[in-house]
C-alpha cells in the first residue's frame, strides 16, 4: 500500500492509499503515535481511585474541558506495557504499583490511528504513594492527580461525569470484577 508521510514528530500523519474490493483506490489520512498503555489504580482497603486531569489540546479545541482519566502514556522503544504502566503510575501519579491485572486492549479511533492501548488496573496501599505525581516537567502535561471514591466513579460508567473511552472501559471493568468496592 502507497504511503506518504504527510507530517513527521511526536505523532507521524500518513496519507494511505488503499484499494477497494472492486480495484479502486482511495485515499486516508492515518494518525501514528505508537502503542500505549492505561491503567486504574484502585485501593481495596479505602475503595477509592487515583485520576488525573490535564488539559488536552484536541478537547479544549473542539470546545470541551479537562475530565478525569486514567493514568496513561506511551510505550516507549524498548519498553514493554505494564513496564510503560508502573513508570506512567510513578509519572503521572506519584504511586509505584506491585501487581498490574491484566483488562484487554483496545483501539482507541481505528478510522483514524493507529493507537491501540493496553488496559490495566491496579490495586495498591496508601503506603505505595511515594511521591505526588503531577507528570515529568519537560512534558508540560500539567497533571493534577485526584482521589476518587469508587462510588462515585459509577457516575463515570452510567455517563454522569464525562470521561474518556480509556476510563469508561476501566472502571466499567473494575466494577464488573469487584462490585463490592462500589
Amino acid at each position: 500500500m502507497p504511503v506518504r508521510t504527510v507530517h513527521s514528530g511526536w505523532l507521524d500523519l500518513h496519507l494511505v492509499t488503499l484499494t477497494a474490493p472492486d480495484g479502486s483506490t482511495y485515499e486516508r489520512y492515518v494518525e501514528d503515535h505508537g502503542r500505549a498503555v492505561a491503567v486504574l489504580p484502585y485501593n481495596p482497603e479505602t475503595r477509592k481511585a487515583l485520576l488525573v486531569s490535564l488539559p488536552r489540546a484536541a478537547m479544549l479545541y473542539a470546545g470541551g474541558t479537562a475530565v478525569l482519566e486514567a493514568p496513561a502514556g506511551i510505550i516507549e522503544p524498548g519498553e514493554n506495557a505494564a513496564d510503560c504502566a508502573r513508570r506512567e503510575l510513578v509519572e503521572e501519579a506519584g504511586l509505584e504499583v506491585e501487581t498490574l491485572e491484566p483488562a484487554g486492549a483496545t483501539w482507541m479511533s481505528p478510522g483514524t490511528t493507529t493507537e491501540q492501548v493496553t488496559l490495566f488496573l491496579a490495586p495498591y496501599a496508601d503506603r505505595q504513594r511515594t511521591g505526588l505525581g503531577g507528570g515529568v516537567e519537560h512534558e508540560n502535561e500539567h497533571i493534577v492527580v485526584h482521589e476518587v471514591p469508587l462510588g462515585d466513579l459509577a457516575a463515570v460508567i452510567d455517563g454522569e461525569v464525562p470521561t474518556d473511552a480509556k476510563t469508561r472501559i476501566l472502571v466499567e471493568t473494575l466494577r464488573r470484577r469487584r462490585p463490592e468496592l462500589f
